[in-house]
């Protein structure tokens, strides 16, 4: 789930079954129910591990308001900068690489109390990136999930994509069982990253974000991350003060778009919304990237010429930029609680074997 923050702060990846069509069933209609085969299983295939968070798309003439501003909290700011509850004795942090991401074990996000929740929302911010494996939040009752959630922030209604019935507020990476479409995508394209801000053409977009899997390959089905802050930093001052005055146009049009080619459902009227394009952490001073290849379309004022290539370069400069990223490999039961202010993200489809990759926002 992903908790918006307020617009004045900084601001899975993108949905498989909208990119790839790979979560819905073979005829790429939605289901009002979660498909039989997924719950039932197959002769090939066995059921779901968690049938209650498979997609369905309930009441498909139902549409979402206009997205509006909102008051937010920064749960970061009113917390303890020692740890003590989200890193207890005996807890471990371990680095992912020398410059983004963590590794926490030894706690259960579950059990935190409200100043607990505050330390992981500092940590998140500071780390960007935290992993957080053995968990048991895919076990509680989805309501308490997303009351955990909101904690964080207002939570965001997804309006192309199918949810866990009765729970609009949590969004379905899922690839079904057996899914064969994967060899279609790459007779078109050379690769499946697909980097992104989550949900950047909000009014007010995404915070701490909650990606918890449910079910995964064994291998396969990565998630790569890239630290925006670092990425702005690692720009010469002359560069970086020309950006500093900038304001993009982040879109939900071709998003919506691949719903509807893909049978899917449009619950709210597509946005175009300006964002800078640089944002800065009101906690830290940080200034960070906010631009992305899914839905950042334009540079105002500036000739269409000139924003595509003011873009192509930033968006390579974010994406390949490897030594300011990370990787996380997903088992079953790992919660990833990312910043989607200072960092970009993309899912990996590698795996061909049919095995179902099914985690949860």
């Amino acid at each position: 789930m992903t908790s918006r923050p307020a617009k004045t702060g900084m601001t899975d990846e993108v949905d498989q079954s909208t990119k790839f069509n790979l979560g819905l069933p073979s005829e790429h209609k939605p289901l009002s129910e979660a498909d039989p085969d997924e719950v039932n299983g197959t002769k090939e295939y066995p059921p779901a591990l968690y049938p209650a968070y498979l997609p369905v798309w309930e009441s498909p003439q139902a549409r979402y308001p206009p997205l509006q501003p909102f008051e937010y909290t920064e749960r970061a700011l009113a917390a303890d900068h020692t740890f003590p509850e989200l890193l207890p004795l005996g807890s471990k942090l371990r680095n992912l690489t020398a410059t983004l991401g963590a590794e926490v074990t030894g706690v259960q996000l579950s059990s935190l109390s409200d100043r607990g929740k505050d330390q992981l929302a500092l940590l998140a911010n500071e780390k960007k990136v935290l992993v957080f494996p053995n968990q048991d939040l895919a076990s509680l009752p989805i309501g308490n999930v997303v009351d955990y959630c909101r904690y964080f922030g207002r939570l965001f209604l997804h309006s192309h994509s199918g949810s866990p019935k009765g729970h609009p507020e949590i969004h379905v990476v899922h690839s079904r069982a057996g899914n064969t479409l994967s060899p279609e995508f790459f007779a078109l394209h050379t690769h499946s990253m697909a980097w992104h801000s989550d949900n950047s053409f909000d009014v007010q977009p995404a915070g701490v974000t909650f990606l918890y899997a449910l079910e995964v390959p064994p291998e396969g089905g990565d998630t790569v991350f890239a630290d925006t802050e670092r990425a702005y930093e690692r720009l010469s001052p002359a560069f970086r003060n020309l950006l500093d005055g900038l304001q993009a146009v982040h879109t939900s049009r071709d998003q919506a778009a691949r719903a509807v080619a893909g049978g899917g459902y449009v619950r709210r009227e597509p946005v175009d919304t300006m964002h800078p394009v640089v944002r800065t952490n009101l906690r830290t001073g940080k200034k960070a990237l906010f631009v992305n290849p899914q839905y950042t379309r334009q540079i105002v004022g500036l000739k269409k010429e000139e924003s595509d290539l003011l873009l192509r370069f930033l968006f390579d400069h974010v994406t390949n930029g490897q030594d300011f990223q990370c990787r996380v490999r997903w088992e079953n039961g790992t919660v990833v609680v990312f910043d989607n202010r200072n960092t970009c993200h993309s899912g990996i489809t590698d795996w061909m074997d049919g095995r179902r990759r099914h985690i949860a926002r």
